[in-house]
C-alpha cells in the first residue's frame, strides 16, 4: 500500500493501514516535520464542512482517538479547557456539531474577555504538532511502515493501491482545480505557564487565538486565499501579537520564538472517495482546509475501509 503524503492526514492514514497488517509505506516530496501540519495549532474542534454528514462522523471518531491518546503524555496530544468566544449558544437545540464537544457550558460574563460578546467552554483535545508527527512516525515504524522522501508526479504509477493525502499537491495528482491554498501565519512564544485555549469564531480574515503547549504558546490566527507565498508578515506578527496579548496579559514578557506560516489546503468540500486510474485503485482524502487535524483520524479510518472494500 502506497500513501502519498506525510502530512497529518498522510501519516494517520498510514498508520491505520499498517496497523491492520497491510504493508505501508509514504512517499513524500517533504519529511513530515517540513508540512503544513507542523506549524498548525492545533486543536480538535466542530466542522460545518460538507459533506455535513460525512464530516460530523468524521470528526466524531477523531475526537474518540484523540481522548484516548491524551492518556500518554508522549503522543503530545492533550485535553484542555478551551474558552471559545462569539455570539454565544443559540436559542434552542445547538447543532450536533457543538453538542459533541465535552464539557461544554456557556461562560459567564467575567469569563469573556473585553471586547467579545459572550462565549463557551468545553474539554477539547490540543495537540502539540511538532511532538504529534513524531509519536505518529514512530508508530507507522513500529508497525513495519516507512517513509521515502520521494516526489510524485503520477498516482498511477507507484503502486496498484494508493491512497492521495497530498493536500495542496492534489491539484495536480488529482487534476483538481477546485483546491486553493490559503496562507496561514502564527507567532509561537515562550510559554509563561498558560494551560487553556483561547479560540475567537470569527469570519474575518484576522481571528485571535491562543494554542498554548508545554514550552510554548501559538498564537494566530490569518486567513489569505489564493497567497502562496510563504514569506512571514511582519505586519501580520505584530496585529497577532497586540491581539493576543490583550486578551492573554501574561503573554506581554513572553519572549517571541518564532514565526511560522503555511498554506491549508482548502476544498468546497472535504474529499474522502475512490478513484480508479487505469488498474490502479487510488482512494483520495484530501480538502481538509484548517481543519485537518479535527478529521484526520475519522478520514483516515474511512480511507483505510475503501482500501480493503472499494
Amino acid at each position: 500500500m502506497v500513501v502519498v503524503g506525510a502530512g497529518v492526514s498522510g501519516l494517520t492514514t498510514a498508520v491505520v493501514l499498517a496497523e491492520s497488517g497491510i504493508p505501508t509505506r509514504v512517499l513524500a516530496d517533504r519529511q513530515p516535520r517540513e508540512t503544513t501540519s507542523m506549524v498548525a495549532g492545533a486543536l480538535w474542534g466542530p466542522s460545518f464542512q460538507p459533506p455535513l454528514d460525512r464530516t460530523l462522523a468524521w470528526t466524531a471518531q477523531s475526537l474518540e482517538d484523540f481522548q484516548r491518546l491524551a492518556t500518554d503524555a508522549t503522543t503530545g496530544v492533550r485535553v484542555a479547557d478551551v474558552l471559545t468566544v462569539g455570539d454565544g449558544m443559540p436559542d434552542g437545540d445547538l447543532p450536533p456539531q457543538v453538542r459533541m464537544i465535552p464539557g461544554l457550558r456557556e461562560a459567564a460574563s467575567d469569563e469573556v474577555p473585553d471586547g467579545f460578546r459572550a462565549g463557551s467552554w468545553g474539554r477539547m483535545p490540543v495537540v502539540d504538532m511538532p511532538t504529534y508527527l513524531g509519536y505518529l512516525e514512530r508508530r507507522l515504524t513500529a508497525a513495519g511502515g516507512a517513509i521515502e522522501q520521494r516526489r510524485v508526479t503520477d498516482l498511477a504509477a507507484v503502486g496498484e493501491r494508493v491512497v492521495n493525502c497530498a493536500g495542496l499537491g492534489s491539484r495536480e495528482l488529482a487534476g483538481d482545480d477546485t483546491v486553493r491554498p490559503v496562507f496561514g501565519q502564527h507567532v509561537v512564544l515562550g510559554n509563561p505557564g498558560i494551560d487553556t485555549v483561547f479560540m475567537e469564531l470569527a469570519r474575518d480574515a484576522e481571528w485571535t487565538s491562543v494554542m498554548s503547549h508545554p514550552g510554548r504558546v501559538v498564537c494566530g490566527g490569518v486567513r489569505i486565499p489564493d497567497r502562496e507565498d510563504l514569506t512571514p508578515d511582519d505586519d501580520l506578527t505584530a496585529r497577532i501579537l497586540e491581539r493576543c496579548r490583550r486578551v492573554e496579559p501574561r503573554l506581554r514578557d513572553a519572549d517571541v520564538i518564532e514565526t511560522v506560516t503555511g498554506l491549508r489546503p482548502e476544498r468546497p468540500a472535504v474529499r474522502v472517495a475512490v478513484q480508479w486510474r487505469e488498474r490502479t485503485l487510488v482512494v483520495h482524502n484530501y480538502g481538509h482546509g484548517g481543519l485537518g487535524v479535527s478529521l484526520s483520524w475519522g478520514c483516515a479510518r474511512e480511507a483505510a475501509r475503501l482500501v480493503v472494500d472499494p
